[in-house]
């Protein structure tokens, strides 16, 4: 029976458009942040909006901290990913990693939590200058993440995340601010 469930949980999350290794064609026709110091990126960042899913549902307090592994065995850069928030008073933390699968590309990543399963992980926005705040998307328009440094954003900066984010279909009427 552990067996079927377990079968049966792979397909689901296979059938969510969580894939091995290969981005979405959604990722794909997105533009990302062309020039990304990766080492600048490291560390941790705020969820300053998100949209709503699942595996963060009721989360608030929510954060991101990235560490730079050894690369794999193809020589392909690894990063540490450590979620973390409080759910229902009680803090929740859930580790994955990374992978930039091509080095002309190291704006757009593959994310595992989850065994061999992975999910698209976009920069579509950043501030390159100072790395204080960025535009991530997933691999389909039910996932969009912006992240900060600070608690806080602007509001200039967070309308033109949010027309970035609606011109490739993402609903921003819908975020949520887990900080708040």
């Amino acid at each position: 029976m552990k067996k079927l469930l377990s079968l049966l949980l792979c397909l689901l999350l296979a059938s969510c458009g969580i894939s091995s290794l290969e981005f979405s064609d959604f990722s794909t026709s997105m533009e990302v942040v062309s020039s990304i110091e990766l080492e600048k990126y490291l560390g941790t960042w705020y969820e300053y909006a998100r949209l709503d899913v699942p595996f963060e549902r009721g989360m608030t307090n929510t954060q991101a901290n990235y560490v730079l592994l050894d690369p794999d065995d193809e020589g392909r850069t690894r990063i540490q990913v450590t979620n973390s928030g409080e759910k229902n008073g009680k803090a929740k933390e859930a580790k994955g990693k990374a992978i930039v699968l091509k080095s002309e590309e190291p704006a757009r990543l593959m994310v595992s939590f989850f065994g061999p399963f992975y999910g698209d992980y976009n920069v579509i926005a950043l501030d390159t200058e100072n790395y204080q705040w960025a535009l991530v998307a997933g691999g389909s328009t039910k996932y969009l993440w912006i992240l900060t440094r600070e608690k806080e954003l602007d509001l200039g900066i967070l309308n033109s995340l949010k027309a970035r984010a609606e011109k490739y279909g993402f609903n921003t009427d819908d975020l949520i601010y887990p900080q708040k």
